[in-house]
C-alpha cells in the first residue's frame, strides 16, 4: 500500500509541479524510462515466483538505469548515440516483453 501511495504521490506532484528535464539530460531520459520498466516488470516477475528480494531491485533498478545511461553517453561521445540508444531500447525491450510473457503464463497458467 505504501508503493502505491507514493506512486501516486509522486505522479500528483508531478502534473503539479511540472519538472522541466535539462536539455543535456534529454536524450538520456527515455532509455532510463525503458530501464526503469525492465527492473519494474523484473521486480513483478520475482514477486510472482517467490523470490522477490527489495534489496536486489533497488539495486536492479538503479544499476539498469545507470548502465543505459552510459551506453547511451558513450554512443554520443563516439557519434554512434543513437545506434546504441536503439539497441539498448531493443535489448530492453525483448527482456520487458519476456518478463511480461512469464507474468501472463503466471496468472492466467497460459
Amino acid at each position: 500500500m505504501i508503493a502505491v501511495l507514493g506512486l501516486v504521490l509522486g505522479v500528483v506532484a508531478g502534473i503539479l509541479t511540472r519538472p522541466v528535464v535539462p536539455m543535456g539530460l534529454e536524450p538520456y531520459l527515455p532509455i532510463a524510462v525503458v530501464a526503469a520498466l525492465d527492473a519494474v516488470f523484473g521486480g513483478l516477475r520475482a514477486m510472482l515466483d517467490g523470490m522477490f528480494d527489495d534489496k536486489v531491485f533497488v539495486v536492479s533498478f538503479l544499476s539498469n538505469v545507470v548502465v543505459a545511461a552510459l551506453i547511451v553517453f558513450l554512443g554520443d561521445k563516439l557519434g554512434v548515440g543513437a545506434q546504441l540508444s536503439t539497441g539498448v531500447v531493443v535489448v530492453l525491450g525483448i527482456r520487458i516483453f519476456s518478463n511480461a510473457a512469464s507474468i501472463r503464463r503466471h496468472l492466467f497458467r497460459a
